[in-house]
């Protein structure tokens, strides 16, 4: 987990991390994003911060790939100097590198202690040379790596000829090092490559203080170790610079790495969203106009806007008499908001949200979708379809929609791992017999094994099967045949846990 933060609240959030995070490790480091400085009465802050939490010990965080060659480092792998660089101070780093025509081929095995090498050159058949990490004066030292562990910087390792000794020796040209605690290149600039960035993406964009796409890039690089497919969250996305982030890592090594962004503010329309459309067909962007449209990459992503709170508001319907609303009326304050809370929301508006008929009908279900901040709305589709997939956490295998004759099928696995088909249907269209022909026209056999759970919207006449289960003792009966209804309103409106 990494969170940005700026110099203000810093400290209190340290204090929270460590209190809600016990069991993770927790690194604190600066990013120089403001390199002019924010001006104060004392200082001049040119910084921000990040917090990197991760599981500890061990390597949670990636090393950091240094493009410039002038940062990288290039030095003999065989250690050199003290008491700990010989032989004696790690027997299983004494073994032989193999090279041939000057390449590096292989490596040896570990050294019996009753071996000596008589040099560091020992000529092998094949025209092999094996090089041992003995010094110019005929001591013994060590490999910096173990045997046991070399082999994973083996790309590291170069032969190296020393001419005036007519010898082979071996240096490690390492570029890849750990991030540091102190992030200070230019390009963690959030104005030049955050807000100018983004401008010329889109002009005149109306988001405020954008992070440097390197910023977060480097900060997504560092948390994923490593890893190219994992999912990458970000519940205040802002102008989208971690989606931005997330491709770009993508296209430098063909990873296939995925996004979540979450935003509520009314700029996701205008940034956010296009932004990442801009970014995927062209990586640069000049003026507003694509500067190398020959990057572009295939990608889709998905736009999922949820019910706000207002949505909610505009469409309850209340039923309650004329008789009610006056004694209601006569309530004092603090009794009116208690019937607010308590009965109200549960009772009165029961069942207006989403009641069972719509279910008959479910790809024409609309709801009064607020517009703009002045609560205007209007009715939208609602794709309950979807909705339900993500309400039971079905993994989607294949979606068959035709709506044009009635129906729509979704297979897939439930968390359980139980591999599930839900049948959704236009019930005007989908009679009773139309529904037995549909399923056994597409060899769909509710009665069989292929699925251990079936849902269906609607009545309809399909006999239920029943598997039963030894659970502690005694026999649990499971419908494998199930309505969407019931599930789909229980799950939306579920405030356990909440």
């Amino acid at each position: 987990m990494v969170v940005a933060i700026d110099e203000v609240e810093q400290e209190c959030l340290g204090q929270l991390l460590t209190a809600n995070f016990p069991y993770m490790s927790k690194d604190c480091i600066t990013i120089n994003h403001n390199p002019s400085g924010q001006q104060g009465d004392n200082f001049s802050f040119t910084h921000e911060y990040a917090y990197f939490l991760h599981l500890a010990p061990g390597r949670y965080i990636a090393e950091q790939n240094r493009e410039n060659e002038a940062d990288w480092d290039e030095r003999n792998f065989r250690d050199v100097t003290g008491e700990e660089s010989l032989r004696s101070a790690g027997k299983n780093c004494f073994y032989p590198i193999l090279i041939k025509d000057g390449e590096l081929v292989g490596f040896g095995d570990v050294c019996n202690d009753d071996y000596h090498p008589t040099h560091m050159n020992v000529k092998l058949d094949n025209n092999l040379i094996a090089i041992y990490p003995v010094d110019p004066k005929g001591i013994e030292r060590k490999w910096r790596f173990a045997r046991n562990t070399v082999e994973s910087i083996k790309h590291e390792l170069r032969a190296h000829r020393l001419e005036k000794r007519d010898v082979w020796d071996i240096k490690r040209l390492k570029k890849t090092f750990n991030y540091k605690s102190n992030w200070v290149d230019t390009r963690y600039s959030a104005n030049n490559h955050g807000t100018q960035l983004l401008n010329h993406i889109i002009p005149a964009a109306p988001a405020s203080y954008p992070k440097s796409l390197y910023t977060v890039r480097d900060c997504v690089h560092a948390a994923l170790n490593g890893s190219t497919k994992s999912a990458v969250l970000d519940y205040f996305a802002g102008s989208g610079t971690t989606g931005h982030a997330v491709i770009k890592l993508n296209r430098e090594d063909n990873g296939q790495r995925k996004y979540v962004l979450v935003e509520q503010g009314e700029y996701f329309d205008t940034v956010l969203k296009p932004r990442i459309q801009k970014v995927i067909y062209s990586a640069d962007w000049k003026e507003g106009k694509a500067t190398a449209p020959h990057t572009g990459i295939s990608h889709a992503f998905k736009v999922l806007k949820i019910e706000s709170y207002e949505d909610t508001l505009n469409n309850l319907q209340l039923r309650r008499t004329i008789a009610q609303q006056s004694l209601l009326d006569d309530l004092p304050t603090d009794a009116q908001e208690d019937y607010l809370l308590r009965y109200l929301l549960d009772i009165e508006s029961r069942g207006s949200l989403l009641s069972v008929e719509q279910f008959n009908q479910p790809f024409d279900c609309k709801l009064k979708v607020t517009v703009d901040s002045a609560g205007a709305y209007e009715e939208r589709a609602i794709d309950l379809v979807e909705t339900f997939n993500y309400l039971i956490g079905l993994r989607v295998k294949h979606i068959d929609t035709q709506r044009d004759k009635g129906f729509v099928t979704v297979t897939g696995w439930l968390p359980t791992g139980e591999k599930t088909l839900v049948l959704w249907r236009d019930v005007s269209q989908v009679d009773y017999e139309t529904l037995n022909r549909l399923c056994d026209r597409l060899a769909i056999n509710p009665a069989d094994s292929e699925f251990a759970v079936v849902y269906i919207n609607g009545d309809h006449n399909i006999p239920a099967v029943f598997t039963s289960l030894e659970t502690e003792g005694g026999i649990e009966k499971k419908l494998k045949i199930r309505q969407i209804e019931p599930e789909f309103l229980s799950r939306m409106f579920a405030v356990e846990g909440v």
